[in-house]
């Protein structure tokens, strides 16, 4: 279930405090405290939501306008909307075949000297190829911001996504593995990091400090007529106690709540095995695939469409799959804008063939069935389906 008595209990253990400043449930500090060591991380910082992350990530670290940030163009527009916030330009690389996250080749052949950071998208619950991402950032002095928001204990060759580039973003959103609606943070080990991030996402307080748990400024400090509150300016991007109560319950139950993403994958899995046409997403060795959701490719040369075998698999009882975004240069938003005089890119067709050839094709399959029966109905669906058409 996605909410259960723990969250509850929390939630009016909030409410019992009627939101006093000076006697709070800290429920704030708590959750932060669980999600760093859940994490293998020394930091966490709550967020309002998993855009905010990204901008104040980007910040902390220095990236603002005349800067480059090196992004995948198949993932949600968020990703490109938190370099924007920054004033930087997003420049987009192209993504693997196989895996469909950002492929460290073509992030290469992308570097400018105004690169600043790499944001590479563990995209359904994928970890990212970030082992070579890493070693860039090393040669070039780059920032490399992961953007799990889909990857809630996947993990990279034994290492749990969050604890192994500069710094990871987690989105709370409520299709998302662990969720209050809307939420997000950020992990990383760099206690500066963490500092610049902290104040960054309140309003700048010199106060506060960036360890897991430490956003509050104490009663004696704030209460002094001589106290200088803002160091540097910054957003109001702070979570409420209301979320973090809910999120606090849901970390502790976070190895259920994915082992029932995994569940649904598996069955979905073994009713797609030994279909040709239709390819799930790469999960290389040594890789552990989380499962946001889970997503086929549907190959080039089948006679019927996209959309014929999503109105066939509801006619056999499945639940409405997604289509993935579309790429986001060719999003209205983007598509032929300039968004910086030193942008080189020109966001039109073309940009990203790989990710231009895949997206129309991907299908994303729910996961997120806390009940058997769904799941296994979600499975038979599927069989029926691909018996159908085959």
């Amino acid at each position: 279930m996605r909410i259960t008595e723990r969250e509850i209990s929390y939630v009016n253990e909030v409410l019992r405090h009627q939101f006093r400043t000076t006697a709070s449930a800290g429920m704030g500090g708590r959750l932060e405290t669980a999600f760093a060591a859940k994490f293998d991380s020394g930091f966490a910082i709550a967020f309002a939501n998993g855009t905010a992350t990204l901008h104040a990530a980007l910040a902390a670290a220095g990236v603002g306008p005349g800067d480059e940030v090196i992004v995948p163009p198949l993932t949600m527009a968020a990703t490109s909307l938190g370099v924007l916030h920054t004033g930087a330009v997003p420049v987009y690389a192209d993504v693997d075949p196989d895996t469909w996250n950002l492929d460290p080749r073509s992030v290469q052949s992308r570097l400018t000297p105004r690169t600043k950071a790499i944001i590479p998208v563990s995209l359904y619950g994928l970890p990212s190829d970030t082992g070579p991402l890493m070693a860039l950032a090393l040669e070039k002095n780059l920032f490399v911001l992961e953007d799990a928001a889909q990857c809630f204990l996947g993990r990279n060759h034994g290492k749990v996504v969050g604890s192994i580039t500069h710094a990871s973003s987690f989105s709370f959103q409520n299709s998302k593995h662990m969720s209050c609606g809307e939420g997000g943070m950020i992990t990383t080990n760099d206690a500066d990091l963490a500092d610049k991030i902290r104040r960054f996402s309140c309003l700048g307080y010199g106060a506060v400090s960036g360890g897991a748990g430490k956003g509050k400024i104490s009663r004696e400090t704030i209460q002094d007529p001589g106290y200088l509150r803002h160091t540097s300016i910054g957003w109001n991007y702070r979570l409420s106690e209301l979320c973090a109560a809910v999120l606090l319950g849901q970390v502790e139950r976070l190895d259920e709540l994915v082992q029932e993403r995994l569940d649904s994958a598996q069955a979905l899995a073994e009713a797609v095995a030994g279909c040709a046409w239709l390819i799930p997403q790469k999960v290389p060795a040594g890789i552990v695939h989380s499962y946001w959701c889970y997503t086929c490719r549907l190959a080039d040369d089948v006679a019927f469409s996209w959309q014929d075998f999503r109105k066939k698999y509801l006619e056999m009882g499945g639940d409405g799959f997604y289509g993935a975004w579309a790429v986001n240069y060719l999003e209205p938003a983007f598509r032929g804008k300039r968004f910086g005089d030193w942008q080189t890119q020109s966001l039109e067709t073309g940009l990203c063939p790989v990710a231009e050839r895949l997206q129309p094709r991907l299908m994303q399959f729910k996961t997120n069935y806390s009940d058997p029966k769904r799941r296994q109905n979600a499975a038979d669906a599927m069989r029926k389906t691909i018996a159908f058409f085959s």
